[in-house]
């Protein structure tokens, strides 16, 4: 079996699971490893992710590694982190998670450089980033994502470009550049930054392609929260039309009860 490792010497497509089901049925369907998203976990816990509306409850990393475990004990192939900031600005709190991170059975993780609030200073994000590798070990797989191009005023792009050369420096194995949407953009990301690049497709009205993406120089392409998105607006739209039409055409698209069971009846049984 190939290993997370390996996989990023060539080109994959890495979508996300936000519970133990999910992972199960995007590993099913072939994806060689699937990642978690911290969005799709937040939501089904009927809490925010992120920029947060006053009051508005979050989802601690105790709640969120329990979820993590049990994606990475239902999955059979690779599991990599959404691991936000890493849980605190302090390089030794990054580390911390880590830690857990490994322990939880992921294969790699992403630490971001943005506290929900703003970028972390440069010089803080390389530390947070050289302390991230040491606890990392020789396995684990440490992607480090930079979001200036998700502000409302977005960083340069040089500004973004050099922040993720300075984490490949500082020991980071995939780089992450989220928020850049056109084609263009994305290529100038594969040519100038020093190592692998993960692309997040499916944010806002983006219609770039998996096809797009490997000629542009990508590694690696996730989809951060927008299958779990996409399923709860499927959940609103069933509970729309049985609310104001009383009808039930949307249970035409559900998986036999049977399909399902067999499939995570496999997935018990370690045969994935």
């Amino acid at each position: 079996m190939t290993t997370f490792r390996e996989l990023h010497d060539a080109f994959f497509v890495m979508p996300n699971a936000w519970d133990a089901g999910s992972a199960v049925i995007l590993g099913a369907a072939g994806f060689p490893a699937i990642a978690t998203t911290s969005a799709g976990i937040a939501f089904s816990m009927a809490k925010g992710d992120h920029t947060l509306p006053d009051g508005a409850p979050a989802v601690s990393r105790e709640d969120m590694f329990e979820r993590i475990r049990e994606i990475t004990a239902a999955s059979g192939v690779p599991v990599n982190g959404d691991l936000e900031d890493g849980y605190g600005a302090e390089p030794a709190r990054v580390a911390e998670t880590i830690t857990l991170a490994r322990a939880a059975g992921l294969a790699g993780g992403n630490i971001e450089d943005y506290d929900g609030r703003e970028l972390y200073g440069v010089e803080l994000s390389v530390e947070r980033i050289v302390a991230a590798r040491e606890a990392a070990g020789p396995d684990f797989v440490l992607t480090a994502r930079t979001d200036g191009q998700l502000l409302r005023r977005p960083t340069a792009l040089a500004d973004s470009i050099e922040r993720a050369n300075r984490f490949r420096a500082a020991g980071a194995d995939c780089l992450y550049v989220p928020g850049v949407n056109d084609l263009a953009t994305i290529r100038t990301l594969a040519t100038e930054i020093d190592g692998p690049l993960n692309v997040v497709i499916g944010l806002g009205t983006s219609t770039l392609t998996v096809d797009d993406l490997r000629e542009a120089g990508v590694t690696r392409i996730s989809l951060g929260g927008s299958i779990a998105r996409a399923a709860l607006a499927f959940v609103r739209r069933s509970a729309e039309e049985l609310a104001t039409r009383g009808t039930i055409t949307f249970a035409a698209d559900q998986i036999p009860q049977a399909d399902l069971n067999q499939l995570f009846a496999r997935s018990s049984k370690g045969d994935h």
